[in-house]
């Protein structure tokens, strides 16, 4: 049944027409100036735009920008690994596992601060969390431009840092040695605290814009999933990045004042950097997870064209996951200083983070059972992540099993599962996020084929890189190492040879998306035949998003969404209100006497 204000604004929005189709009205694109503008107003109209879509666009830029120095360190690793002597970075091997223990660190400190926990919530949530609500921008505009610009900060840091002495700690900065190299340590954690700024920044924002925006009639468990997901990660932002942010504090303290909190000649304690470090770096890795999972549960749904399954259960399991998140960060200790009793504990917790994962899994599966699946390059992303994720999160289960990880630990094993998790999950993710909402970003379409082409290069690449790498710590393989004995030779050239695979397949990929901004069509507003708000405005949307307020309405039911050949997408269609009434009950006959 219709209620009374929906059928007064549908039939607002289709006015005269006797098709019943929703009409969507046009105006001009928030990626263009009004005519006459130069170039510097134009440079300034971004520079100090408070559009959430604009700022967005930025934080896409420069995360795929970090994405690419990221990867080129990583390539660096995978190419002194080829023949396991010392010869591309250094002909000795004291010179060569110098310049190595700098690739990895970089590769990891960049990836992980300065892509893949922005990737999501920063670039594709900023863009589409304000537009999801029906809403004109975030709650904070200039909070959102200022935590934009700390970001950029914050990678300008990192940048000296490769212009200086480098980094050689490990993205982790433990100490002792932290405490005593001579690489720019200081340089490194000053960017990572005002990133964390950044993060704090971004995710107060969500958190204010979610409570207190939501239009009338999307109550929290109307809200899309996308929506629960970048929520249950704004609040650990919040919450676990101030704890990063002294640990950080304390670590160059140490090094310029010597305090003795973590030296040991001094009463402190190297370990109580573990504790503090991991509080906040386990947390995180569900800030970088949990917008992967919000995106797939979208996607799944679209591509599917079936409601979710089992949407208050994964809603619910977001959040389960974001607190189950701050018990567990002891799992990273069991061969420190950990007790036997506290070392049973965590085993325990990290079991039970493992159940809400599970849920999400189980119900994406299930939404596309018997549904009317669309192998459009989105949801093959789909598909790919919760292969790998599947993978990387059952693999998980060995390392937290006590007896399992003292034989695993600090081996490739530890490499391959960390890496099918964050990039199985939180890269694929992006790229399934990237493909589905291109059209609306920019209005135009991308090459389809060529998309699924480079979606099974990257899928092809990934697990010929990073599977070798769970045999290689099986076998005993240590991480870290530039050396390496002749029997681990074939693996890592497997790997190497796999790195290579993947890069093509995220270079095409991203050829295929720039390529289409100069010679892709016009994209409709909906293509996919997605129920979302996002989708009910134009592609690409105008400055207010809404020319005219949306209906909220279910975001995953799509029977309202039928194929028009002349758009070439999806339109919304009014139901047909008398047609659909139901036949008013018959008068009962007088009573016979």
């Amino acid at each position: 049944m219709i209620s009374q204000s929906r059928q007064h604004t549908l039939l607002e929005a289709i006015g005269e027409d006797p098709s019943r189709k929703v009409h969507i009205p046009q105006g001009p694109s928030y990626l263009t100036n009004p005519p006459g503008t130069t170039f510097w107003q134009a440079v300034g109209s971004w520079m100090f735009t408070l559009d959430h879509k604009r700022i967005g666009v930025m934080y896409l830029c420069g995360v795929m920008f970090a994405f690419l120095l990221g990867g080129i360190y990583a390539g660096l690793v995978r190419v002194e690994l080829w023949n396991g002597t010392p010869g591309f970075l250094g002909e000795s091997l004291q010179q060569a596992q110098n310049n190595y223990n700098q690739a990895f660190t970089l590769h990891g400190a960049i990836m992980t601060f300065l892509f893949i926990i922005p990737s999501i919530p920063a670039a594709l949530g900023n863009i589409f969390l304000p537009m999801m609500l029906g809403a004109k921008d975030v709650a904070f505009p200039r909070m959102n431009l200022a935590s934009f610009y700390l970001w950029c900060t914050g990678a300008v840091f990192f940048v000296a840092t490769l212009l200086t002495s480098g980094l050689d700690t490990g993205w982790t900065f433990y100490t002792p040695y932290s405490t005593t190299t001579s690489t720019s340590v200081i340089l490194a954690t000053l960017g990572v605290f005002i990133l964390g700024f950044s993060s704090i920044f971004t995710g107060l924002n969500f958190v204010v814009t979610v409570n207190t925006m939501r239009p009338k009639g999307m109550t929290w468990f109307k809200m899309p999933l996308f929506l629960w997901g970048i929520y249950s990660t704004a609040i650990i932002q919040v919450l676990a990045t101030p704890v990063l942010a002294i640990t950080l504090v304390l670590l160059v303290c140490e090094r310029t004042l010597g305090i003795g909190i973590f030296d040991p000649a001094k009463g402190g304690d190297p370990v109580l950097f573990q504790h503090f470090f991991w509080f906040y770096s386990h947390p995180a890795v569900y800030i970088m997870i949990l917008p992967g999972m919000a995106v797939i549960s979208e996607v799944i749904p679209v591509y599917s064209r079936k409601h979710i399954f089992g949407y208050t259960f994964i809603a619910y399991s977001s959040v389960a996951i974001a607190l189950l998140g701050f018990l567990v960060w002891g799992h990273h200790m069991f061969t420190s200083t950990e007790s036997a009793l506290a070392a049973v504990i965590f085993s325990a917790l990290t079991f039970t983070v493992s159940i809400p994962s599970a849920i999400k899994v189980f119900n994406w599966l299930t939404t596309m059972y018997k549904g009317a699946i669309h192998f459009n390059a989105a949801m093959c992303y789909a598909l790919a992540f919760m292969f790998l994720f599947t993978i990387g999160g059952l693999t998980g289960l060995f390392l937290g099993a006590l007896s399992v990880d003292i034989h695993l630990h600090d081996t490739y094993f530890v490499v391959a599962h960390f890496h099918y998790v964050m990039m199985g999950g939180t890269l694929i993710a992006f790229l399934a996020g990237l493909h589905h909402w291109w059209p609306k970003m920019f209005g135009v379409m991308y090459n389809e084929f060529w998309a699924r082409i480079a979606c099974l290069l990257v899928f092809v690449g990934f697990n010929l890189t990073f599977f070798p790498q769970f045999i290689l710590g099986t076998q005993g393989m240590p991480r870290r190492y530039a050396a390496y004995k002749e029997e681990f030779q074939f693996l890592h050239q497997l790997s190497t040879t796999g790195y290579f695979v993947l890069g093509t397949g995220l270079f095409l990929a991203a050829a295929v998306l720039i390529i289409s901004l100069f010679k892709g069509k016009k994209a409709p507003d909906n293509p996919w035949g997605a129920a979302t708000l996002e989708w009910k405005c134009c592609s690409p949307p105008t400055h207010h998003n809404f020319e005219v307020q949306p209906w909220t309405g279910s975001p995953y039911v799509y029977d309202d969404f039928v194929y028009d050949p002349d758009a070439e997408g999806y339109v919304e269609v009014l139901p047909d209100l008398q047609r659909d009434a139901k036949p008013a009950e018959a008068p009962a006959a007088p009573a016979t006497t």
